[in-house]
C-alpha cells in the first residue's frame, strides 16, 4: 500500500490518500470526492497536508478521462458569462475568479471574491436551472484570485504564488518589520493581490535569528562610551547605531552593548 499527497482543488491544501498503485509526482489520477468522481494530481508529500478525510483513489486517469477534463475546461467560459449575468441581474456583490466542473459535468463549483458576506441561495437556485448540475459557490481570498489570474510581481517575475503551487503561507507584517522594511509602506510591500507580499517570508525566519541580541529602535543602551539611544540597525552586518547623550552618533557591533 502506497502513501500519497494529491491536491485536487487548486485553492484548498493537498489531502492524503493511499492506493495499491505505484504513482509518480505529477501522475493524474481519478480519485472519489465527496459523491463525484475528479481529476487530482499526485505530489510530493511537503508541505501543509488538510486534516480532513483522506481520499480514494479509483484509478489512473485514462485517456477519456483528460478529453473530458479538457471539454469541461472549454465549457467554463460560458458558465462564467451566464453567472455574471445572473450576478449582476440580483444585483450581488461579489467578483466571479473561476469554476471548476467535475470530471463527470454533474457538478459545478464557482469561485468567487466579495468584501463583505454574499447570500448567494436564490443565485444558486437559479444557476442550477440554468445550468441543469449541482452548483456550489466557494469563496476564496484574493491571494487565490492572484494565483488564478496569474501575473509578474514588482521583481519581474512570475508572482510567486504561481511559482511555488503549495499551500500560501500566512504573511504578517511582523515579517516585515523584523526584515525592517515595514516602514516603507504598504504600497510598497504588498503584490499584486493588495496582500503582503508572499516573499516577505522567505528570509523572515533568518533575520529573527540574526536579531536575537539586538535593541530595539529608539531603546536606551550603554556601551564604554556611555549611554545612547538606538536610532538604527542593521541586522545583515549586525551594527547598531546609537545617538550618545552628547549629541554625536556612534556605530557599534551589537556584542559592544553592555
Amino acid at each position: 500500500m502506497y502513501k500519497y499527497s494529491v491536491r485536487v482543488y487548486s485553492w484548498e491544501p493537498a489531502r492524503f490518500c493511499k492506493s495499491e498503485l505505484e504513482l509518480q509526482k505529477g501522475d493524474a489520477v481519478v480519485v472519489k470526492d465527496d459523491l463525484c468522481n475528479e481529476i487530482a494530481y499526485i505530489e510530493d508529500g511537503d508541505g501543509v497536508v488538510s486534516k480532513e478525510k483522506s481520499l480514494t483513489i479509483v484509478r489512473k486517469a485514462t485517456e477519456r478521462d483528460l478529453e473530458m477534463l479538457a471539454k469541461n475546461e472549454e465549457k467554463k467560459g460560458e458558465i462564467l458569462k451566464l453567472s455574471k449575468i445572473e450576478i449582476k441581474r440580483l444585483m450581488l456583490n461579489m467578483k466571479l475568479v473561476d469554476v471548476h466542473i467535475s470530471l463527470d459535468g454533474s457538478n459545478a463549483v464557482i469561485l468567487f471574491t466579495a468584501d463583505e458576506r454574499v447570500d448567494f441561495r436564490e443565485l444558486v437556485k437559479n444557476l442550477s436551472k440554468i445550468f441543469h448540475r449541482s452548483v456550489r459557490m466557494h469563496q476564496v481570498g484574493s491571494r487565490d484570485e492572484a494565483r488564478k489570474l496569474g501575473g509578474c510581481g514588482v521583481c519581474g517575475r512570475d508572482l510567486c504564488c504561481l511559482r511555488f503551487p503549495g499551500n500560501l503561507p500566512s504573511i504578517s507584517i511582523d515579517m516585515a518589520r523584523v526584515q525592517q522594511i515595514a516602514h516603507r509602506g504598504s504600497e510598497r510591500i504588498s503584490g499584486a493581490c493588495g496582500r503582503l507580499m508572499c516573499c516577505l517570508s522567505y528570509e523572515a525566519a533568518q533575520y529573527q535569528q540574526m536579531m536575537v541580541g539586538m535593541p530595539e529602535v529608539r531603546s536606551s543602551v550603554k556601551i564604554k562610551e556611555g549611554k545612547g539611544e538606538v536610532i538604527e540597525l542593521n541586522v545583515l552586518t549586525g551594527d547598531v547605531k546609537i545617538r550618545m547623550a552628547d549629541g554625536t552618533i556612534v556605530v557599534v557591533k551589537k556584542e559592544a552593548l553592555l
